[in-house]
This record gives C-alpha cells, structure tokens and sequence, in this order.
C-alpha cells in the first residue's frame, strides 16, 4: 500500500519503518502522474516495506531528507538512514533501486 503524506512527517515515518521508499512529485509533473501507478505496483509487490508519496512543495522537512532537483524522485531509507536515490521516470530503474533495498 502506498501513503500518501498528509502531513510534514516523513523523518517520523522513516524512524517508525524499518524500509522506506519515496516518491517525491508535486501536483503540476507530468512524470510524477506517469509513475505513480508504477510505484503503486512495486508497492503491492513489497508489502513489508513502505511505501510513501510526498508532494515535494508542500513538505520541505520532509524534502530535506534527500537530494530533490529534479521531479520524480525516488529515494530509499533503511533502518532510519538514507541509502540512495534516483531521479527517473523509467520503471527499470526505479525497480532497481527497489530490489536493492529490499532485498539487504
């Protein structure tokens, strides 16, 4: 299942969750919209591990938590900490930075 933020509190969310994955969008991207129904299938896919949708103009704490230039970005936390991201509106890439967390 994925959630979408409702509030600026994704550094709570990922010291509540052992694996996080985000997808950082805002309302106006057009890669955003064409990517979330894929996050939405990699989320149905690893139900251990949750999955989040942050509108990146809305939550700046919750933006500070990664590298965000560019949108979609697709970051991963583990255990608490950052471990790695992507900016891409390719599903390959985001299915890789998937598995690479959720498979440690």
């Amino acid at each position: 299942m994925v959630q979408e933020l409702a509030t600026d509190n994704l550094s709570q969310l990922i010291q509540d969750s052992d694996t996080v994955i985000v997808q950082y969008s805002a309302t106006w991207c057009g890669n955003c919209r064409i990517m979330k129904p894929k996050f939405k299938k990699l989320a149905s896919e690893n139900r251990d591990t949750t999955f989040v949708i942050v509108d990146a103009e809305k939550y700046p704490e919750s933006r500070k938590l990664a590298t965000v230039d560019n949108l979609p970005t697709f970051a991963t936390f583990k255990g608490g900490a950052f471990v790695n991201q992507v900016q891409t509106n390719k599903f390959d890439i985001l299915k890789n930075l998937v598995d690479e967390v959720t498979s440690n």
